[in-house]
């Protein structure tokens, strides 16, 4: 694997997870994510909203969503704008929404 090859680092991270090894995958997509890769911020947002070998933390979660929702990952920006539209902060879910649909 390439030392600072994000996509390589974080599909190691992908492994790790699929096997239960969640302290693992959570260094590989740390890693990964500090050589922002968009997907390996999203992983990480799920392994803040799910536990798995990290603390459930909303304001990790968000912060890492938020992320990959800059680094263009879709599904991050559509997550972003259904938590604010349960927040009650329609105006800023449309936000979310409409760069979402720049990016499909």
């Amino acid at each position: 694997m390439e030392v600072n090859d994000p996509v390589a680092i974080r599909e190691a991270g992908k492994r790790c997870y699929h096997q239960g090894d969640y302290e693992s995958a959570f260094e590989y997509f740390s890693k990964a994510a500090e050589l922002s890769d968009a997907e390996a911020h999203y992983c990480l947002s799920f392994m803040y909203r799910d536990g798995n070998g990290v603390g459930r933390e909303v304001a990790k979660r968000l912060h890492h969503l938020e992320e990959a929702a800059i680094g263009g990952h879709p599904k991050a920006r559509h997550n972003l704008g259904v938590y604010e539209v349960n927040r009650g902060r329609i105006e800023r879910s449309e936000t979310f929404h409409h760069r979402r649909q720049e990016w499909m």
